[in-house]
């Protein structure tokens, strides 16, 4: 803003061009045309309705079928079902068809479902009710209907229907608070400011008289940044035009509050406006897990066509002798024997391929759906990650990647609102090298300090006076008065509380206070505050250079009430001492360096005074890069670089931020897990440095390597500087700590005692060198000696850095999974990059949470979210993978051996029914109750014992060495099931009328010991029993038997052959088949059973550990004497009751 409050439009000429370029809109306010002669031409732009669904009832159907049969395995499932429909095949369509469409059904009533709440929720907001202000006058019309141009009128605790810049509202200042919890979960009141020349609008008379027209860029999703200009056109006068930012933009979703009604007019509307392009999911992550499963559908997908290849070859090798032909009930019509040979051969090959296509389980990837979706409730109802303090708990944003956070190799953590608390507290200040601290009763409110700084003197008390101001001044903080009843307002005594993005700035007002001199708030562009003598100053606030990251520094442009024009400028020392008078920085050098070892947030504080040409000349380049449509931003970063120079250092402030509750615990926890942790902050080395040393990031042995500017120096040879420390730190490193089997990932030991510390600066160095840069090899280099330590502090990071650092960790080699962490805005970036990214959800804003895949109140959530749940999912969805390719194993390898005794006729072994139900009925619900419920170890000691995490990582239970487990014994069992059944059908008495039971009997009692086994099995695993896994357990056992009964007892009318008619019942009438069931599922699980005892045996001697279970046969193996014996966990799963997680 400008001191004579106009920007004449000739003004804008030289952006005038601008406004062709693409990227831009114009918005005709109130539909009204500029001058009476034009005619007004509608603008093209979308309606005000919302579209979050996905589907119509017309499209729904193809475009569901469509993304389904995106995926591969139900595309590989349907091409079966073609060819069982196409090709005379064994088995009838339906065995494969049922479950397919069952899988497809689920998936489409369940997408469906969530669709139709999607339309019900835009409905209720489409066919809200909104008053549209036209000639004069307020319509009442549906939120749907709203067009760009309208002007609308919001009351008090309504949500606004469209993004609508902000014109004029009941208070006389032109100001409006809003909440915007529904967009980024921020509660605080956020302060909006109507556009200058329109504040006085605020009847309908007045504001349907407005002609003017806004230029602003295209809708874009980030919710922060807006670029726009108004030009107002005034009868008889020449129009002006005012720069538009994100203050005068109020969001659709925001809610209106603390002011009485408003008016806006339209400038995005429906699914152009930011609530709306923020549906939008983020990129996809895929966990290990799911890429394991790729690789084993792949291995599992060559054995079928091996399976089908050999028994095609093998069939025609059999048949090539002329009495192996073809038996007289299985002959081939006359036109299929003159068919050609090699069509039949590939006739034949399909039919394979349908016969064993069930060893694909098709039903595995809904059970696995369906486990993630319901299993990340756990982690929103743990009491344990709720917070008193905000009153939240956890959240899950993506329920994808619950067993990525079982394998963490590397986290990544923000500083300042992570680690510590965010919540400042003015500690101390230097005023022209003179340390003040602590308030006591004199006029002045200063107490000097004794100390090293003691010969310095005390500073001028026009200085001091200087630098109270300045705090007073820069900022942007605002004053929201607590008690309106009991004080009037604007009293001297009257209690506030003040309001602010930044907690830093809060503190340095709130130290100002305590020193005597009081922000009492804006008013009218006018800042007031109150000395020590107890005296109100007034001064016109001109302009607020904000603050950005890159910059790392704000200002602000005053005038005070004798004409006097100041710039105070508050910082970053890396940003302000470049900036200043080189003589004045060695005695604040002193002070802010000391500052940062004790661990405080020290800023430096400048200043200089402003000749009336000179802010002229600042005044319209601001003006002008406020106007630019297109580059405003770099525009506006120019100015502030010319404006900000030539300053005088006044002092530094110091501010300090506790550490958060048990966060030092916490990192040491993560670090006896085997992960390393990298801290990445904005802050300068020395305040990181103590703050990494407090947390027990860095140890009081831990041999820092720094690579700074402190070290590699600012001379033209920093490169030669940096290259050579490099290989020097990669020789020591190298040298002294010895090499590990398992390569860089989890290589280092307790002995490993380095600690590197690096700023931005020099990281930028290393990721972007000269072109005549000596050497091409700083990132591998650099890389290596990271991976060597056992922690990392990343300083003066910008948060493009930040995502560098993780992109650079995450694509070395061996892809280690890596966790990002942080509260605010700066820290998306890194969080989006990371394969598991978690928010705080912090003081700075929701920003972090909204963009994270799983969201915590405190830094110290994450240890149990890692070692308890992120243990516990990766070990039951493990299970639950390997357990569907084994079943299913299992379940097709009779069938595949039968061939061998049937002549390759491709006769199935079992009844259709049995095909069908095996993996939707009989054997799905009790996998998945293990794969929600299991609790192979305590809670208590998961996240008490760190190091047990290490025994499920790098994807230890779906490595290839336990794959080939899982899969020989699927093989050996599905042996025993088949030939034990076979040499008991070798005799002759099965029935006591001395018949023998037929093929479908064979095949029933296969496939009941089947049943019993693979259920059994589960059984023996579980160790963690509850109702549930009774009833799903005993309950699809006792389903199996009744259906079989069922299917058995009944003649069906659709079926042309009754063939399973009263077998399951005349089987169970034969003594020997009861006793054949109950000995085969023994054989078969007794290497379980033996394996179990044996386990217990060497734990009653304390010859292994009480967690080497037998369905974790595939942990990595742990040192002796890793794993700490205790009696939190029994083999009695009665010894606890069951705990939600």
């Amino acid at each position: 803003m400008d001191g004579s409050g106009t920007f004449h439009l000739t003004d804008t000429i030289p952006c005038a061009g601008e406004e062709k370029r693409v990227g831009t809109r114009t918005v005709v306010v109130g539909h009204r045309t500029v001058s009476e002669t034009d005619a007004y031409v509608a603008q093209k732009f979308c309606d005000n309705r919302i579209v979050s669904s996905k589907y119509t009832i017309w499209n729904f159907l193809p475009k569901n079928l469509f993304e389904q049969f995106r995926r591969i395995a139900n595309f590989y499932f349907l091409i079966i079902f073609l060819v069982q429909v196409i090709v005379d095949t064994p088995t009838s369509p339906i065995t494969s068809g049922l479950p397919l469409f069952f899988v497809i059904t689920v998936t489409a009533i369940k997408q469906g479902y969530e669709d139709w709440l999607r339309h019900r929720a835009d409905n209720e907001v489409n066919k809200s009710t909104v008053f549209i202000v036209e000639n004069a006058k307020q319509v009442q019309k549906e939120s749907e209907k709203i067009k760009v141009g309208d002007i609308v009128e919001v009351k008090a605790d309504e949500t606004f229907p469209c993004d609508l810049i902000f014109l004029a509202s009941s208070s006389v200042d032109g100001t409006c608070y809003v909440t915007t919890a529904s967009l980024d979960g921020e509660s605080n009141f956020k302060t909006h400011y109507a556009v200058r020349d329109t504040t006085v609008l605020c009847t309908d008379e007045a504001i349907d008289a407005l002609t003017a027209t806004i230029e602003c860029e295209q809708p874009q999703p980030d919710l922060y940044k807006f670029v726009g200009r108004i030009i107002i056109y005034r009868s008889n006068q020449e129009p002006i035009a005012r720069s538009l930012g994100p203050e005068n933009l109020l969001l659709k979703g925001a809610t209106l509050k603390n002011t009485k009604k408003i008016y806006g007019v339209a400038v995005y509307t429906g699914m152009e406006t930011k609530m709306a392009l923020n549906y939008q999911g983020k990129s996809q992550k895929r966990s290990a897990v799911e890429k394991s499963i790729n690789a084993f559908l792949i291995v599992y997908l060559c054995i079928l066509l091996s399976k089908a290849t050999v028994c095609t070859t093998l069939k025609y090798v059999w048949q090539s002798n002329p009495f192996n032909d073809e038996p007289w009930y299985n002959e081939k019509t006359k036109k299929e024997r003159e068919t050609f040979k090699v069509l039949r051969m590939f006739t034949d090959f399909l039919s394979f391929m349908v016969l064993f296509n069930f060893i694909i389980p098709v039903s595995m990837y809904v059970t696995v759906e369906m486990q993630k979706f319901l299993g990340s409730f756990f982690i929103s109802w743990d009491k344990e990650m709720y917070d008193e303090e905000i009153k939240e708990g956890a959240l899950v944003n993506t329920s994808d990647l619950n067993e990525e956070l079982g394998q963490v190799e590397f986290v990544f953590t923000d500083k300042t609102g992570t680690l510590t608390e965010n919540s400042m507290e003015f500690i101390e200040c230097c005023i022209d090298g003179h340390k003040y601290k602590d308030c006591i009763s004199e006029v002045d409110g200063f107490s000097q300090t004794d100390g090293p700084l003691k010969y310095y003197g005390k500073a001028e008390k026009s200085r001091e006076e200087l630098f109270l101001r300045a705090l007073c001044l820069c900022h942007t903080v605002q004053i929201k008065e607590a008690d309106q009843v009991d004080g009037l307002i604007g009293h001297p005594e009257c209690k506030h509380t003040y309001i602010s993005s930044s907690p830093d700035e809060i503190a340095l007002v709130k130290g100002a206070e305590k020193y005597g001199f009081t922000f009492l708030g804006l008013e009218n562009d006018f800042m007031k505050i109150r000395n020590q003598k107890n005296e109100t100053e007034m001064y016109q606030l001109l302009h607020i250079l904000n603050f950005d990251p890159v910059r790392r520094r704000m200002s602000v442009i005053v005038r005070t009430i004798t004409g006097k024009l100041l710039l105070f400028c508050k910082g970053a020392d890396s940003s302000i001492f470049p900036r200043v008078q080189q003589e004045e920085i060695q005695q604040t050098k002193v002070h802010v360096d000391r500052n940062a070892m004790d661990g405080y947030r020290t800023l430096c504080v400048a200043f200089k005074e402003l000749s009336q040409k000179e802010y002229d000349k600042i005044d319209r380049q601001l003006n002008e890069a406020k106007m630019a449509l297109q580059d405003r931003e770099e525009k506006m970063a120019k100015v502030f670089e010319d404006t900000e120079a030539d300053m005088h250092l006044i002092g530094a402030t110091a501010v300090e931020d506790r550490l958060q509750e048990q966060s030092a615990e916490t990192i040491e926890a993560l670090h006896a897990a085997g992960m390393k942790v990298w801290v990445l902050t904005g802050d300068k080395m020395e305040t990181a440095k103590s703050t990494c040393y407090a947390c027990r990031l860095f140890q009081t042995s831990t041999e820092l390597l720094e690579l700074t500017v402190k070290t590699v120096g600012e001379s033209e040879r920093k490169e030669d500087r940096l290259h050579e420390l490099l290989l020097e730190y990669h020789k020591k490193l190298i040298q002294d700590v010895p090499k590990h089997r398992g390569g860089l990932k989890r290589s280092w030991t307790l002995s490993q005692d380095y600690g590197l510390i690096i700023d931005g600066s020099t990281l930028s160095l290393i990721l972007n060198p000269s072109q005549d840069s000596s050497s091409s090899n700083y990132k591998n280099i650099f890389l290596q000696i990271c991976l060597k330590c056992t922690a990392v502090l990343c300083c003066r990071m910008a948060p493009l850095q930040k995502a560098q650092i993780v992109r650079m960790v995450k694509n070395t080699k061996g892809s280690p999974i890596t966790l990002s962490i942080g509260d605010g805005a700066n820290d998306v970036s890194m969080i989006l990059e990371a394969h598991v990214g978690i928010g705080i959800k912090g003081k700075e804003g929701r920003q972090a949470a909204r963009n994270s895949d799983y969201a915590v109140p405190k830094f110290k959530h994450l240890r149990k979210l890692l070692l308890a749940h992120g243990h516990l999912y990766y070990v039951r969805i493990a299970h639950l993978v390997q357990y569907f390719f084994y079943k299913n194993l299992c379940f097709i390898l009779p069938q595949f051996l039968y061939q061998f005794f049937c002549g390759f006729s491709q006769q199935p072994l079992y009844d259709a029914a049995y095909l069908t139900m095996y993996n939707i009925c009989f054997t799905s619900l009790p996998i998945l109750a293990y794969s929600l419920l299991e609790q192979h170890i305590n809670i208590d000691t998961l996240t008490s014992d760190p190091q047990l995490y290490m025994k499920v990582s790098d994807n230890a239970m779906l490595q290839w060495r336990p794959f080939l487990y899982w899969t020989f014994l699927g093989a050996f069992e599905g042996l025993v099931f088949f030939f034990g059944v076979y040499f008991l059908f070798q005799n002759s008495s099965l029935e006591d009328n001395g018949k023998v039971f037929g093929n479908w009997t064979f095949g029933t009692i296969v496939f009941t010991v089947l049943v019993f086994t693979v259920t059994l099995k589960l059984a023996l695993d579980t160790r963690f029993w509850t109702w549930m896994n009774h009833f799903v357990i005993w309950g699809s056992l006792a389903f199996y038997v009744f259906f079989s009964f069922f299917w058995g007892g009944v003649i069906w009318p659709f079926l042309k052959q009754q063939r399973m008619y009263f077998v399951f019942a005349h089987m169970l009438t034969s003594v020997s088949t009861w006793l054949a069931i109950i000995l085969l599922i023994f054989i078969s699980l007794f290497p379980e059973i033996l394996l179990i005892v044996l386990k217990n045996i060497k734990e009653k001697s304390h010859q292994t550990g009480p967690f080497d279970l037998p369905m974790l046969v595939s942990y990595k193996r742990i040192e002796n004497g890793y794993v700490k014996t205790e009696d939190a966990v029994t083999n009695s799963a009665e010894r606890y009751p069951l705990r939600i997680l």
